[in-house]
């Protein structure tokens, strides 16, 4: 039966556990939910039943308590980016119908244009009295997260009850958590994964749940030690920020178990539980929740994992199921134009419960009624599945549809990259020109470089970048996913272009 966060909120009013843990403050459980109860009162004096209100803040005890309280007083909470500002703020609070916003004080200057009441965070009024909650079902909403807007504006994503709780509640049996963990949550509680692979793990296992503001590579170590944290969550880069701090023969000292999260680099994975002495998952999953799967001891380098029963890859155009990959004896994909296709729930929407106040992107997305998630990925013959990108990503070159994810996977093994992404620029004549920008440790000779790229045995020539630009970091969003679009609209500015050698 799925839960809700009401129910498994009301399951720890009586526990003196520890609950939440920020600086160094400490929170039992029951005081954590009469918490809530406080914050529930002070939304129903303010809000209309089942109202909207945004939240701009990091990840502060409020935060949680104002989560909690939207859970008992059937109210809706709205994430809102503090990356966003302006008029792009503005048209997030317009769009999710936010009757109020609270935000911390050094974020109130950017909600100038908002057209509803903006009110300090601190300025919130509190009352001990008791709540009575508001019934809730596993279908009713509780928050609207905002994708990353990689490739648009973002969009709100509804997250209902049960979107929440549910995974909460499988990741914690899953990994056996109890009261005796700590769930350290650096990740920012208005994305998915601080929510549903961080918080609401810690709420359904009963372990403390301890915040960092924001967070830092350097001070992940010196927190996990701090708070005993056993369990942390995470989402793209932040492991691979870790890694570049320098090393201690005692990082392994530490009580970390498990590392969980999704769009960590591949080379990555091992090389962080080795060096801090824990276990890393790393799945495939999205704001959305329409396909979710991830690897596991048999998984090969390189892919994601098996899908589940009722996720396929089809060819975009014809709908139909894409053969399996082929490759040569270097490993080089030898029918990417068949292999190549969307990853797609067919068996419908998964945990999808779609987009708020933008139903074109939502039947977009549901086509056909199954889940297209919009990400290009293969399988090889044993049913492995291997990203291949986005489907905006997809580069036309030479009349070749080629992918952008196993150029970056090619490009990183160079010693002196750490970080590639691969984008198109136009060509003079049609179609795509390869692009890469790469971040890198150590300075790289272009002629050097041209020769490794040039003896990867799994990169066709099509898939060499035409221009490579050196950049000190890659633009992001608060997610540490990739802006791409930023990067091409600077076309080949100080972009050299790689003498590769005949082959």
């Amino acid at each position: 039966m799925t839960p809700t966060v009401t129910e498994l909120l009301l399951a720890r009013a009586g526990d003196r556990s520890t609950g939440l843990l920020f600086e160094d403050r400490r929170w039992s459980w029951a005081e954590h939910v009469t918490a809530c109860a406080a914050h529930a009162a002070a939304l129903a004096a303010m809000l209309r039943p089942g109202g909207h209100f945004g939240l701009l803040a990091d990840n502060v005890p409020e935060f949680s308590f104002l989560l909690g309280g939207a859970a008992l007083s059937g109210h809706v909470l709205v994430g809102l980016n503090p990356t966003r500002r302006g008029t792009a703020l503005a048209r997030d609070v317009a769009l999710t119908d936010c009757e109020l916003v609270f935000a911390e004080e050094k974020y109130l200057p950017f909600l100038s244009e908002a057209s509803v009441p903006v009110l300090p965070l601190s300025s919130l009024q509190l009352a001990r009295e008791a709540v009575v909650p508001v019934a809730a079902t596993p279908e009713d909403l509780l928050m609207l997260i905002f994708t990353s807007g990689t490739s648009g504006d973002p969009k709100a994503v509804r997250c209902t009850h049960g979107k929440i709780a549910c995974p909460g509640e499988m990741l914690a049996s899953r990994f056996g958590l109890s009261a005796q963990d700590t769930v350290y949550v650096s990740m920012p509680m208005f994305h998915s994964n601080a929510i549903m692979a961080g918080w609401s793990v810690g709420l359904a296992a009963g372990a403390g749940i301890a915040l960092r503001r924001r967070f830092s590579a350097s001070g992940f170590l010196p927190d996990v030690r701090k708070f005993g944290a056993t369990y942390a969550n995470y989402v793209g880069k932040p492991l691979s920020y870790v890694l570049t701090t320098p090393e201690r023969d005692d990082d392994a000292d530490n009580p970390l178990k498990l590392v969980y999260g999704n769009e960590g680099a591949e080379t990555d994975l091992a090389a962080f539980g080795a060096r801090f002495g824990c276990h890393v998952v790393d799945a495939f999953g999205s704001t959305e929740g329409g396909v979710n799967f991830g690897r596991d001891a048999t998984t090969p380098p390189g892919s994601l994992g098996r899908l589940l029963d009722g996720v396929a890859v089809l060819d975009p155009e014809t709908g139909k199921p894409c053969p399996p990959a082929e490759f040569d004896a270097n490993g080089k994909l030898l029918n990417a134009a068949e292999a190549v296709g969307e990853l797609v729930n067919t068996g419908g929407a998964g945990f999808f419960a779609g987009y708020y106040g933008d139903p074109a992107a939502e039947a977009e997305r549901m086509r056909g009624g199954m889940y297209h998630t919009g990400d290009l990925a293969y399988l090889d013959a044993d049913g492995y599945c291997y990203f291949a990108g986005r489907l905006g990503d997809w580069l036309r070159v030479d009349g070749e549809n080629l992918g952008t994810a196993p150029i970056e996977r090619a490009l990183v093994r160079h010693p002196a990259v750490r970080e590639a992404a691969v984008y198109g620029v136009p060509d003079p004549r049609v179609g795509d020109q390869v692009m890469a920008a790469l971040v890198c440790r150590a300075p790289v000779d272009p002629d050097e470089f041209a020769v490794f790229v040039a003896a990867q045995g799994d990169l066709s020539p099509k898939q060499r970048p035409r221009f490579v630009r050196v950049i000190d970091e890659l633009p992001r969003t608060a997610t540490h996913k990739v802006l791409k679009r930023d990067l091409a609209a600077d076309g080949t500015r100080d972009a050299w272009t790689p003498r590769y050698p005949e082959s």
